[in-house]
């Protein structure tokens, strides 16, 4: 089969092409921005690639076109396979029907975690000798790709409540009807899609019905959103975590109804989240000791072990498999180090997100000097939607430098001005690489968050301070 990818350079729809590629089909595609990673990556893969929505992309016709949420009517190659007939699938609809359909398909949902989460069940299943097949939105560094179909019947898949196509409004995840799903937490986002949380809650009540009746649902325990959504009904057996609450020893006050299924213990001398034990209701059933920061992780830990012994994995072997766990890319990832300097890059976009990832830094580097470089880049974030809870978000960095270029749409000066003498402003990312390496000084922890390339400003600051420091 001839499958053609509109919109293949991004992270999902790059993996269903990889996948696709090495379920024996014959893949192409194309997009407006065609450049690496993902284009050497399709590449190496022997997948053709041409630049832009030109409709001369479907001659010769393929065997069915996969449109990528990027699309909308108008694009020249969208109005020419509607009006010649061409058959065409969304990128979730194409991945259920030709590979989810007779897998063991665990899920993971929720406003923050999803990557870390699906990379963690991913690596435990392959550690468990499991040889799963996932689609991530991110690159697990243990595997080095954001993709593959797997071996075994178990498939992880990063569930994402965005929406599916221009032709299928309905959130990406409720075409893949997972036996296991993960409902990290729930917050508002994507007001681009979504008028308010109330409509976020029905995507996800709407995933929780796909769920079988001998299937799990594993959802964090002090969620308020995540306990509406399943107020509103559920037909498939629960387990709670939460990374709080664990259960002290000769602790048995806690009922099975009030207490998290699963939680974790941090030992307060290293209370960054390095180090937990594992609690399965009082039970201890193991401990972990891996490179990943932060409470927020272990929630993420919590949800990936409980999952795992839905599809067969001892907890014990869950936790030993997370000690060895190497982290996903652009999670708290350091990029280098320039004369004492640490800079790293975090995917983090969402005022919560900013907040736990700063707090897991905090814990792990005590009282040395914490700067925040912030893009507000995702849709909802250049709508303004979080401006009035960003500098709060902000609050565990000693310095903070917002990007706020022309065109953002609302005003970053009055968050600049909240932050007090801690906040400061740019509206050229080449000069806040200067500006950044000239204020830097050894010791300190550069964190620069944006769930994109931020033009680059990585490496721009590390060449910055490696030529002050030349």
């Amino acid at each position: 089969m001839h499958v053609h990818i509109l919109g293949i350079c991004g992270t999902f729809m790059g993996g269903i092409a990889a996948i696709a590629k090495a379920a024996g089909h014959r893949v192409t595609g194309s997009d407006r921005n065609v450049y690496p990673p993902m284009s050497t990556q399709l590449a190496a893969l022997g997948i053709d690639v041409v630049e832009g929505f030109d409709a001369r992309q479907l001659d010769p016709a393929p065997d069915v076109v996969v449109v990528g949420n990027v699309m909308s009517r108008g694009a020249p190659v969208i109005e020419a396979l509607l009006e010649r007939g061409i058959p065409y699938e969304s990128g979730p609809e194409w991945l259920a029907r030709h590979v989810l359909r007779e897998r063991w398909v665990l899920g993971v949902a929720g406003t923050h975690g999803k990557t870390s989460t699906s990379s963690m069940l991913a690596w435990i299943l392959e550690y468990a000798g499991l040889s799963p097949g996932f689609l991530i939105g991110g690159v697990p560094v243990d595997f080095g790709i954001s993709a593959r179909l797997g071996e075994s019947p178990f498939f992880v898949i990063e569930a994402d409540e965005y929406d599916t196509a221009f032709f299928d409004k309905r959130a990406k995840f409720v075409h893949y009807r997972p036996r296991t799903a993960i409902l990290n937490n729930l917050e508002f986002d994507h007001a681009d899609i979504y008028p308010d949380v109330a409509s976020i809650e029905r995507q996800f009540h709407h995933l929780v019905r796909t769920v079988p009746p001998s299937g799990l649902i594993v959802a964090h325990a002090d969620d308020p959103h995540l306990r509406t959504v399943l107020g509103m009904g559920c037909w498939s057996r629960r387990e709670s975590f939460a990374a709080a609450g664990g259960v002290a020893e000769g602790d048995t006050a806690a009922s099975a109804d009030s207490a998290p299924r699963w939680s974790a213990r941090l030992p307060a001398a290293t209370a960054d989240g390095s180090q937990f034990e594992v609690l399965c209701g009082a039970e201890l059933v193991g401990a972990v000791h891996w490179k990943l920061l932060g409470r927020h992780n272990v929630d993420n830990a919590l949800a990936a072990i409980a999952a795992a012994r839905h599809a067969g994995v001892l907890p014990e072997v869950s936790c030993a498999a997370l000690e060895e766990f190497r982290g996903v890319k652009r999670r708290l990832e350091l990029r280098g180090t320039v004369a004492g300097i640490r800079v790293y890059d975090d995917f983090a976009h969402h005022p919560t997100a900013i907040a736990t990832t700063l707090e897991g830094l905090r814990r792990n580097v005590g009282a040395a000097r914490i700067v925040a470089v912030l893009e507000p880049r995702s849709n909802t974030m250049r709508l303004g939607v979080h401006r009035d809870t960003l500098a709060a978000s902000l609050a565990a960095a000693d310095d903070v430098w917002l990007y706020a270029p022309s065109d953002l749409g609302w005003d970053a000066e009055a968050v600049v001005a909240e932050l007090g003498p801690r906040g400061h402003s740019a509206r050229d990312i080449g000069r806040l690489a200067t500006d950044l390496a000239a204020t830097l000084r050894d010791g300190d922890h550069a964190l620069i968050m944006s769930n994109g390339g931020f033009g680059g400003l990585h490496d721009l600051l590390l060449a910055a301070l490696q030529e002050k420091h030349r």
